[in-house]
């Protein structure tokens, strides 16, 4: 049972504090950092419900670290580099014949942040909903409000571990951890984050104007009013009506997103990383540093890059002495590190104006609308400083445009979009791996918790 209790959280409901300045006033909780169910599922205070808010942010980030450095190794856009153990190389490039098992390196005990973190979230949210569904402290509208919110963060966290296992399906019914639901198909569990979404919209249009009714983190900085946080949740919306293929929904999503043509690509909401007590961004290392663990630009991404785009220069920063790890394929060599993060505390956005503007690009095109779709793929050539697209608009065309700019505005963000997207597109066979000798994975296999836990049901 052990093993149950650590893959989807039960009664952990709150993570670290994201505050660097005086940690919030609890009431009627024992252990701030772990507290109980009980202790705010009846008449929680205003107190107590702040935490938990903050807390569902520290969750919500919690997937950051093993999807960047693993699914982003799978698509074959980084290697992490990692000396000390060979088998974040060779395991998770599939080398000398390697597949995935219910014991992969690093998933196979729990899944890490690509399975058991986002069912902790998800276990959070739920926490917080409870706490604002049995108090007497909040207003109808503010009850909306923080609901809302949890149940964008639950569509959002169903689609990690759902991309993660693919064919293989996933739980969604997981409100008695001890009882949890069958495994549904992907496409289920995509519908069933959208669901949770489209649920996030109404009760966050019901809440009214206004702010949030609780302080966000810096995450949250020009996105903390109940309308800003409806176009976050659209954003997200639009994201799983991609994977559903329900290009007409990604159009909608966007309208009442916060995309934006003319805006700034970087616009988004981030996860915070403010440094001790807190946690340090995961994904920073300093530039040229004589490591031998390290995120680096895989190869195939340098050679395939076109000539002058400022997207190159601003996210690889290249070594001047390369990073080589020997492993038993081949030796792999880091000529080029990431660049985009300035200090170990620079947030990590979670999905941007960027994406946003790329998701339009492809609903037009998948929809016949070429000359948006066109419209759409030139505002992301013109700001990479490539110029207007002049390739040829037949649909087949225009989806190869806007999966290689994807391949490069979207690069190594902590959600894997190339190897998600070859496998949607059928295209894993695009992925260059001539460099590592490898195997590009489709999908994983269950970790091995959930095996034990199916025994133990059985029992």
């Amino acid at each position: 049972m052990h093993i149950i209790q650590k893959y989807i959280g039960l009664s952990v409901v709150a993570g670290l504090l994201l505050f660097s300045c005086n940690p919030l006033e609890l009431d009627q909780i024992n252990d701030p950092n772990n507290p109980s169910v009980g202790s705010v599922s009846e008449n929680a205070s205003r107190s107590q419900i702040q935490f938990l808010v903050t807390g569902l942010e520290s969750r919500h980030r919690g997937y950051v670290t093993n999807v960047s450095q693993a699914w982003n190794t799978f698509g074959r856009e980084i290697w992490y580099l990692n000396g000390s153990d060979p088998r974040f190389q060779t395991d998770w490039l599939g080398q000398a014949g390697r597949v995935p098992d219910r014991i992969y390196f690093g998933f196979g005990t729990t899944g890490g942040g690509s399975w058991a973190n986002p069912y902790q979230a998800i276990r959070q949210a739920s926490t917080l909903i409870s706490a604002a569904e049995n108090t007497t402290v909040l207003s109808t509208q503010e009850q909306a409000a923080i609901i809302g919110f949890a149940r964008m963060i639950q569509g959002y966290q169903f689609m990690i571990p759902a991309n993660f296992v693919y064919d293989n399906g996933i739980r969604i019914d997981v409100e008695d951890p001890l009882n949890p639901g069958p495994y549904v198909s992907y496409e289920d569990a995509i519908r069933h984050a959208q669901s949770l979404l489209l649920e996030a919209d109404q009760l966050l249009e019901s809440a009214g104007s206004g702010d949030f009714p609780f302080t966000l983190t810096s995450g949250f900085a020009g996105f903390n009013s109940l309308q800003r946080l409806r176009e976050i949740n659209n954003a997200i919306l639009a994201r799983t009506d991609i994977y559903l293929e329900d290009w007409q929904g990604v159009l909608d999503a966007l309208e009442n997103s916060f995309m934006d043509l003319e805006g700034d690509l970087q616009e988004g909401p981030a996860h915070p990383y403010t440094g001790a007590p807190d946690l340090f961004n995961p994904l920073f290392y300093v530039r040229d540093a004589a490591i031998n663990t390290i995120i680096v630009v895989h190869p195939s991404v340098l050679a395939d890059a076109t000539p002058g785009d400022a997207r190159v220069a601003a996210k690889f920063f290249e070594r001047q002495e390369p990073v080589i790890v020997t492993t038993d394929a081949t030796p792999l060599v880091g000529t080029h590190q990431d660049n985009r993060w300035p200090t170990n505390t620079t947030p990590i956005p979670f999905i941007r104006n960027e994406e946003l503007i790329l998701l339009k690009a492809e609903a037009h095109a998948q929809l016949g609308q070429t000359d948006l779709a066109v419209e759409a793929i030139n505002v992301i050539r013109n700001a990479a400083e490539i110029g207007d697209y002049n390739g040829a608009t037949d649909q087949a065309s225009l989806i190869d445009e806007i999966l290689y700019q994807r391949r490069y505005s979207l690069w190594a963000e902590p959600w894997g979009h190339r190897w998600i997207d070859a496998r949607r597109y059928e295209r894993m066979d695009e992925i260059n791996t001539s460099f590592d000798q490898g195997t590009v994975f489709r999908q994983f296999p269950h970790p091995q918790s959930e095996v034990n836990w199916d025994i133990y049901a059985e029992d």
